[in-house]
Parts: C-alpha cells; structure tokens; sequence
C-alpha cells in the first residue's frame, strides 16, 4: 500500500538527478536540433518537445541515417505568386518587365542594333557590336541620340 508512493518519489528524485547531469552536460539552445526533412519522417512525433521515436534529442548532423520517409505525408505544395517561379527550392520573383512584348517587337524593327542603321537619317552604323553601348548617330548633321538604355 505505501510502496507506490515510495516508487513515485524515488522515481522523480532519479529523473530530477538525470536532468541535472544532462543539463551540465547539454547546453539548451532553445531549439530542438531537427533537420527540415523531419516533417516527412515516418516516425516524427508531431510534438514541439520530442524531435523522432529513434531520436528524441535531435540528431548530431547534417543528416539522419534512420531516415524513413513516410508514404502518408502531404507533399510540399509549392504555390507560387503570379510572377515569380521556384529554383531549387527557393521562390525567386522575376523582375517587372520594362519594355511590353509589343514594344520589344517595335524596338527591334527600328534600333540600330538590330538594323545597323540611324532611325532618322540612314547612316549606318560600325558593326562591332561587342564594344558598344550606345548608340548614338555619329553624323553630325543628325544628332539622333539613344535614350533606351
């Protein structure tokens, strides 16, 4: 009859010395270590305190080698914003266009870079494209400058 609370005591005063040697030994961090793919393991415990069943203080690397993937788990929905795409994992948003599609078509049937001559006055233009960045008519009676860079 008074051999339970007997146990009950001696049971907290080993877990209280357990504690105390693992809190010396351990630093608390705040944070359990558990690895991004926990979520997808079939033994995750779901519990905030407990990482894993196989690990119960996280584990000690990059990776988990009782790693089991559990074939019940959701998949990572991957929704994506109008405008933005998934490399590698990680959501990139694509700049905003400066030109129309519209536009770009127009330019490319009047800009010297793709005609090879002045949009006013004909003059053709050198065709050494790699060491130009403006271009700007080089006759003198012209004058016409590029103001789309």
């Amino acid at each position: 009859m008074h051999q339970q609370p007997i146990a009950t005591a001696l049971f907290l005063e080993i877990l209280k010395r357990l504690r105390k040697r693992s809190l010396v030994t351990k630093q608390y961090t705040g944070t359990m270590p558990k690895l991004p793919e926990c979520d997808n393991y079939l033994l995750y415990s779901h519990n905030p305190h407990l990482v894993c069943v196989v690990h119960p203080d996280g584990v000690q690397g990059e990776t988990c080698l009782d790693f089991r993937e559990d074939p019940n788990a959701e998949p990572e929905e991957l929704w994506q914003p109008q405008g933005a795409s998934y490399y590698n994992g990680e959501l990139i948003v694509q700049p905003q266009a400066r030109w129309t599609p519209e536009q770009q078509l127009e330019l490319i049937d009047w800009h010297p870079m793709f005609t090879g001559r002045c949009p006013r006055c004909s003059a053709e233009f050198d065709r050494d494209w790699s060491a130009r960045v403006h271009w700007d008519c080089q006759n003198p009676e012209c004058g016409w400058m590029d103001d789309t860079v």
